[in-house]
């Protein structure tokens, strides 16, 4: 039988393994939220010019609600239930884990809550600005950053991004769906309107 546990905590040690002291600061960065504050105002900027302020905002608070669902499933629910330690916590690995900047993170890794709001983040914004016949998975390469960031970092398990992406996915959908819900309604709505009312 394939210990999974046991793969992914030598493919943890491995990413971790390979650092030096510029990687250090470039990843450190690169996994902080302020850093990408002028990533998410493009975002907006382009929602709102491609499809005008009320679709636009309407869809800036679809990304917000997608990235707010999947932090506090990830965060809030599925690390409490399933109570993983970190790598930065965990007895067996303690000494072998390179931590930078004193950081270890929270007790409990599983799922990234990273990896999870990265993805919807990504995933939405492509579903989204495809409508234009659009290429918005560019992001992708956002997520793929942040994701390895946490790994070289020593706070995730490659199975705990695996999980977070999983989370993120699924929030994004149901977000999706949900705005194409009141697009439907709006547009009803509209051609209702429009209707020469019977004499």
């Amino acid at each position: 039988m394939v210990d999974i546990i046991h793969i992914d905590q030598e493919w943890l040690l491995a990413i971790n393994g390979a650092h030096a002291p510029w990687l250090d600061q470039l990843f450190w960065y690169i996994s902080q939220a302020w850093l990408w504050i002028p990533l998410y105002a493009l975002l907006i900027g382009l929602l709102i010019g491609q499809f005008g302020w009320k679709k636009g905002l309407l869809y800036t608070v679809a990304l917000i609600a997608a990235v707010g669902l999947s932090d506090y499933v990830s965060s809030g629910i599925i690390k409490g239930i399933v109570c993983r330690l970190r790598p930065t916590h965990e007895p067996a690995l303690a000494g072998l884990v390179h931590i930078v900047n004193g950081y270890t993170g929270g007790q409990y890794g599983f799922v990234s809550s990273h990896a999870a709001n990265t993805m919807s983040l990504a995933v939405l914004f492509g579903l989204i600005w495809r409508q234009k016949n659009n290429h918005g998975w560019w992001l992708m390469v956002y997520v793929a950053v942040n994701c390895y960031s946490r790994m070289y970092l020593g706070v995730h398990y490659p199975g705990d991004i695996l999980g977070g992406l999983m989370v993120g996915t699924i929030m994004a959908l149901a977000v999706y769906g949900v705005c194409r819900w009141v697009d439907c309604k709006a547009n009803a709505g509209d051609a209702g309107a429009s209707e020469p009312r019977g004499s």
